[in-house]
């Protein structure tokens, strides 16, 4: 019985890994045409704080720029009660362009994020797993150059998010705001 548990074990991490892996990373990835201002459009996720949350989320705004070593300097501002927040993460470069990583000392996790694809010019659809000591979670967020994109890139988000395992109450199509997007740094 103890053998059969840990195969089972051993088989659902591995499974949970091959998943990990088989998350796309756009194909020729040009890290300095993603940089500048984008919209957050959309947020899907299967964590706790997103369920708690996920209620009084509204579209934010975040600037990427490029770092002299390569890695990208992430700054999101959001409406939050009667402020605006901002958030910076430094998202540190891998091998495989692309695909990102980052740890947050604050919440004691870390994250493998990937640019599932992007044309640079109107969206980009970002995929990133979280890594907890409590457990593991997927996030798929969709950036737009605009506040409003087509009807086709919101399916295809929710699609691809789907395809990750996440269900219909965890994606979110964020409630457009003024508040906050002239704060963006």
């Amino acid at each position: 019985m103890h053998a059969t548990l840990l195969s089972f074990l051993g088989l659902a991490l591995l499974g949970a890994l091959h998943a990990q892996d088989s998350i796309p990373v756009q194909i020729n990835f040009q890290q300095d045409k993603l940089t500048g201002r984008w919209y957050s459009i959309g947020l899907a996720s299967n964590s706790n704080w997103f369920k708690e949350k996920k209620h009084l989320m509204k579209m934010c705004t975040t600037v990427i720029s490029s770092t002299a070593d390569g890695n990208l300097e992430v700054t999101s501002t959001y409406p939050k009660g009667d402020q605006c927040e901002k958030r910076n993460s430094l998202y540190t470069k891998t091998e495989q362009p692309g695909r990102f990583s980052y740890t947050s000392t604050r919440w004691g996790s870390k994250h493998d994020i990937r640019v599932v694809e992007t044309n640079y010019e109107e969206y980009a659809l970002v995929a990133t797993q979280i890594s907890k000591s409590t457990g593991s979670s997927t996030m798929v967020l969709l950036y737009s150059r605009t506040k409003e994109l087509s009807p086709e890139r919101l399916e295809r988000f929710t699609q691809f998010s789907k395809e990750q395992g996440l269900m219909d109450e965890e994606i979110l199509i964020l409630p457009q705001t003024d508040k906050c997007m002239a704060d963006a740094a």
